[in-house]
């Protein structure tokens, strides 16, 4: 019995169709043959298959961004946190992708999600406010650790809010406001001696010479006519009226 060219047409577009597959530069082809996997991922460009016989599963080697939804978290010093992150990894190993585990992207996610449970829950929030690079380089390690076997590099974690109640915020708001006040008045405490201990030098050195405390007055009285004032006080130092003072009881005794 003779095929029609009709038959022989559609066999030779479901040969074409299932045995010549196209992949991009940034995928790659893990190839079963009878249910077994070839030892090498196929790709880039023409791959031909072997049609019913062969099965190729594509694997994107791009680095895929997830975003690790809010989670609870209680620190070791018992605050109630919420805290997200976003990680980045990518597909180094095709074959081992897809035989070690049955969805890697899944395995992946679910496994940031419980790290990122696990580490914020190890630390103190201090830390967690403060030390966020080594929060960052900690997840990363242990996600990459456990991913390795699946054929999955962790390039980066890192943590992008961290949401403290509104109780806690308020009391660390008054723990700054105290810290400054503290800041202030050590920082005016400081000048203040500093100042004193400037007056006493000056005091000793007047003390050794006294024209000095006239010279000093002379100074004020020129830098107070430098201002336009509508009125100028003009103090007098004892140590002036001392000469009429002496005179006047001289006269007196006389």
């Amino acid at each position: 019995m003779a095929f029609s060219p009709i038959i022989i047409l559609v066999l030779v577009v479901f040969f074409l169709f299932s045995a010549i597959k196209i992949l991009n530069e940034f995928e790659r082809g893990v190839i079963f043959r009878l249910g077994r996997a070839l030892h090498e991922a196929k790709g880039p460009g023409v791959i031909i298959l072997i049609p019913i016989i062969d099965q190729m599963r594509r694997v994107n080697l791009q680095i895929v961004t997830y975003d690790v939804p809010t989670q609870d978290v209680i620190t070791r010093d018992n605050v109630s946190v919420k805290v997200n992150a976003v990680v980045y990894f990518k597909v180094m190993d095709p074959i081992k992708a897809i035989i070690e585990v049955q969805d890697y992207f899944q395995a992946t996610a679910l496994l940031a999600q419980t790290t990122l449970r696990s580490v914020c829950g190890q630390s103190e929030l201090d830390e967690l406010l403060s030390a966020r690079e080594k929060i960052n380089l900690k997840l990363a390690e242990i996600l990459d650790q456990h991913t390795d076997p699946w054929g999955v590099k962790v390039t980066l974690v890192e943590v992008k809010a961290i949401d403290l109640p509104i109780e806690m915020q308020r009391a660390m708001a008054r723990q700054a406001e105290a810290e400054r006040e503290r800041r202030a008045k050590v920082i005016a405490a400081e000048g203040e001696f500093q100042a004193a201990a400037k007056l006493s030098e000056a005091a000793h050195i007047m003390a050794k010479e006294p024209i000095t405390l006239q010279l000093r007055y002379l100074q004020t009285l020129r830098e107070i006519a430098a201002e336009k004032n509508s009125t100028t006080l003009f103090p007098i130092p004892i140590d002036l009226l001392t000469p009429f003072i002496k005179l006047a009881d001289k006269l007196k005794s006389e």
